[in-house]
């Protein structure tokens, strides 16, 4: 028994290493009911009512999918569960609905136009979901025959008897079927599917009939029903892909490959035009949907003025997505201008959107918060240590509470202990400063820091001399040199 149990807790291992736990893994969902009233702690989400049930409106109006090109800002001091609000309403869509997330800073540093960085985002977050008839043939594999050439080479040939609750046929097999059988391990007893046109067989799982073969076939295996009705069925199929891949794979020769190794490149708008046209006809014929989907931009007050002018126009296309933005800044210059606004984004564009303000968490809130954390990184603390967390989140930062978490409990388990005590959070707390302390340390030592504003009076008289000299050198007024000298 020794010998199972290791390879258990081995693979067990395995899949927690694959596993990471990132700063909004534990966001579920918007945490409403089924009126759209936040519930006070569910789905990850704690507090920050109003802001949610705000959101949950905006999630109804994205999920209906009627109306293009609003927009919605959500603005609030550092640490209020902006960006976690936005990873609420993503989860809530479910993966169906194209939900692109990027900061404001992104498009400076990639290598294409600001505009066309915004283009592809935009395009990113609008799915077309392409409706196509397939052929297939779904039956219970009954015995499959291979004959393999007694030389040892050469092509193998079979056959395969499939049924269903009404007919029973015998296929013949070539090599590449045989091959394909071969790769799904497919055997008697399976109930499987092949597309007529691409020859790709897919294992649906095991027929009820073979039941009594449970115990050798293991837990995981899953049983389904005989089909019924005729093998041949013809199946509609949905693919849902954005206007963003479409752009990609016919922008060049092996557009494809691109998609996968993140060179798209700029495209070229005539391109564009024409795939929206095309997608416009397959609207008309009923072949095709428009998904609208979510564009995320944290940090927008990053964006410049040419960027915010762009944003203006373009959600005046009936081909928009919903944008969500997020800040954290009040009144401030706009980027690229000397102009002071709200956010930091331009009056025209603020009039356009609908604006979510979050609020500052009470201590409750913030104890709550701490202990979905501790559970989501699997950390065992004792009620006076999550006390401690949480009073140092609320003089400090709840980021910086949350961000103790892993390293008291990194100290807990060095002393073999099962669980992180109040000893664990203080040496941490000793070791790892907030802002507020990192700021007094740094006015004690300024001194010793280089380019701080009193270098100049730790500078030796000679030296300042040799500076002034310089200065003046440089300097066309001589006059003004000489007087300065004189002093």
């Amino acid at each position: 028994m020794d010998a199972p149990s290791t390879a258990q807790v081995q693979q067990v291992r395995e899949i927690t290493r694959i596993e990471r736990i990132g700063a909004h893994s534990h966001i579920r969902g918007l945490g409403l009911n089924d009126s759209l009233e936040a519930r006070n702690v569910s789905q990850g989400m704690v507090g920050q009512m109003k802001a949610r049930r705000a959101a949950g409106l905006i999630l109804e109006m994205i999920k209906e999918g009627k109306i293009a090109g609003r927009a919605l800002l959500i603005a609030g001091q550092p640490g209020t569960g902006k960006t976690a609000i936005a990873m609420g309403i993503a989860q809530a869509l479910g993966s169906d609905t194209p939900f692109t997330a990027m900061s404001g800073s992104e498009i400076f540093s990639l290598e294409m136009s600001k505009t066309e960085a915004l283009t592809q985002a935009f395009r990113r977050s609008i799915g077309v979901r392409i409706k196509e008839e397939a052929e297939f043939i779904e039956g219970e594999v009954v015995e499959i025959q291979i004959d393999r050439p007694a030389t040892g080479t050469g092509a193998k040939i079979g056959k395969m008897t499939l049924k269903t609750t009404e007919m029973e046929t015998v296929y013949d097999l070539g090599q590449k079927m045989i091959e394909a059988l071969t790769k799904e391990k497919v055997q008697a007893g399976d109930v499987i599917a092949i597309d007529k046109a691409s020859g790709k067989i897919s294992r649906l799982g095991r027929s009820f009939t073979r039941a009594k073969d449970y115990d050798a076939m293991g837990p995981q295996t899953k049983f389904v029903q005989c089909p019924e009705g005729e093998l041949q069925k013809r199946k509609e199929v949905v693919h849902t892909v954005t206007l963003h891949e479409i752009d990609v794979i016919n922008s060049r020769s092996q557009g494809f490959l691109a998609l996968f190794s993140g060179d798209t490149g700029e495209i070229k708008s005539e391109v564009r035009e024409q795939i929206n046209d095309k997608v416009a006809e397959w609207r008309e014929e009923g072949k095709s949907e428009i998904v609208p989907g979510v564009l995320f931009i944290d940090e927008v007050h990053m964006l410049d003025i040419e960027c915010f002018s762009f944003l203006n126009r373009a959600l005046e296309s009936d081909m928009a997505p919903i944008l969500i933005m997020a800040t954290n800044r009040g009144i401030t210059k706009i980027r690229g201008t000397n102009q002071q606004s709200p956010h930091g984004i331009p009056i025209d564009l603020l009039d356009r959107l609908l604006i979510i303000t979050t609020k500052p968490y009470e201590i409750d809130e913030i104890k709550q918060i701490l202990k979905i954390r501790c559970e989501e990184e699997d950390v065992e603390i004792s009620d006076d240590a999550l006390n401690v967390l949480t009073k140092i989140g609320k003089e400090t930062s709840l980021r910086y509470s949350i961000q103790l978490i892993t390293l008291s409990s990194i100290i807990s388990r060095n002393r073999k202990a099962r669980e992180v005590t109040v000893e664990d959070v203080k040496r941490v707390y000793e070791v790892f400063l907030d802002e507020a302390r990192s700021s007094d340390n740094l006015r004690e030592y300024e001194q010793y820091f280089m380019f701080n504003d009193l270098t100049c009076a730790y500078l030796s008289p000679s030296l300042l001399f040799a500076i002034y000299n310089l200065h003046f050198f440089l300097s066309a007024d001589t006059q003004g040199a000489e007087a300065s000298m004189e002093t």
